[in-house]
């Protein structure tokens, strides 16, 4: 066989099989693109219509709590058998009405409406908790305002702390998460050409399509 034919056919072999190698890979890119973007765009959802807001809505309660102990000039609100004085009770319910009682809806709000985005198999137990803790408080307090019936100045419920490092921390490893995706998606944008580039990548390639082909059962005439 003449030099040119055969350095002819071997070129023509190595680009199909380059072409191969590439489809064959992009195939299998896209559809792992694909699986990583529909996890990352489910993150992306947790984050913005969920634990970010929640995030930020416990930072800022926690901010306003320091200023109202600030401002009473102690480290708790109620103290051990001692009734608030009638100036310190002002004080609190301002806080419960403007404060407090809003953001315990808003947070409430948000897990309720977006209970299908709440990051794991169930709901934490701090979750129910809060639940218990805003549904006791909101009922007895606008029972009062309406009815003039006095309790106790706050929920039965105290408010659970877990609540708080639940929300935080689940926050932060969805945001770990996030980066993590978006690290793998930005490397992935690089990996065909470093994989074509790999010694003997091209001839595994080739050999793959050529066991694919050889493994599916010609089809008949009749067939379309």
């Amino acid at each position: 066989m003449d030099a040119t034919i055969t350095v002819a056919i071997i070129a023509a072999t190595v680009s199909v099989a380059g072409w191969a190698a590439n489809y064959s890979f992009s195939r299998i890119a896209d559809s792992r693109r694909q699986r990583i973007e529909g996890l990352m765009a489910h993150v992306e959802k947790q984050l913005s219509d969920l634990y970010g807001p929640l995030t930020f809505l416990i930072i800022e309660g926690g901010a306003s709590h320091k200023d109202l102990l600030s401002t009473l000039g102690r480290d708790q609100v109620f103290q051990s058998n001692a009734q608030l004085s009638t100036q310190e009770r002002e004080l609190w319910l301002f806080w419960v009405d403007n404060d407090f009682m809003p953001r315990n809806e808003a947070v409430q709000r948000l897990l309720s409406s977006n209970a299908h985005l709440i990051d794991g198999e169930t709901v934490p137990v701090s979750y129910k908790t809060f639940i218990d803790h805003y549904n006791s408080w909101r009922v007895t307090h606008l029972r009062w305002k309406q009815q003039g019936v006095e309790y106790s100045w706050h929920s039965k419920i105290d408010w659970p702390k877990e609540f708080n490092e639940d929300i935080q921390s689940t926050f932060t490893e969805l945001k770990q998460k996030h980066a993590k995706l978006v690290g793998i998606l930005a490397g992935d944008s690089d990996s065909a050409s470093r994989w074509l580039k790999v010694p003997g990548m091209l001839d595994i390639a080739f050999r793959s399509l050529r066991w694919r082909r050889s493994a599916v059962p010609p089809r008949s005439i009749a067939e379309p």
